[in-house]
């Protein structure tokens, strides 16, 4: 009897060099609990974050306004500084000439008398003015803070 064995030639195909990471995989999941926790951090960031950004949002634009308020309100309140400074110059040159034009000493102390009187109230009339643009300024330079801040108060007063 003569028997004869063949054996099979191996297999001499080349292996791809990715083959080494090429392992088995499971059908694992994530538990449920698990996964819904991911989810609910995931929303909850997004929901911070748009709160954070409509927070900054609405910072920016109340700068924007409040530094608008001011530099309106500075700007009047520089015009009326160089209109008192201007009607002041004006006031002492005016007194001036006419001490030039006096005859007595009785006229000058006559003019000197009278420009100190009108200076008086013109100086009480023009601090009465630059005090109400300085109010004026303030008040409209933190009128939109002191509102946010009211609106937050309400609303953390609600929540």
């Amino acid at each position: 009897m003569n028997t004869k064995t063949t054996t099979k030639p191996a297999k001499t195909a080349a292996a791809s060099p990715f083959d080494a990471f090429s392992f088995p995989t499971s059908a694992f999941e994530f538990p449920t609990a698990f996964r819904e926790l991911a989810e609910k951090s995931v929303s909850q960031v997004r929901d911070t974050y748009a709160k954070m950004r409509t927070a900054a949002e609405d910072a920016t634009d109340l700068m924007q306004g409040t530094l608008e308020s001011a530099r309106e309100g500075t700007f009047a309140l520089s015009l009326k500084a160089v209109d008192v400074a201007k009607s002041n110059s004006d006031a002492s040159f005016a007194l001036v000439r006419d001490l030039f034009s006096a005859k007595t000493l009785s006229d000058v102390i006559e003019l000197q008398s009278a420009y100190a009187r009108k200076q008086f109230e013109a100086y009480a009339s023009q601090f009465k003015e630059i005090q109400e643009l300085t109010e004026k300024l303030v008040t409209e330079t933190t009128k939109p803070v002191t509102e946010r801040v009211e609106k937050t108060f309400k609303e953390l007063n609600v929540a």
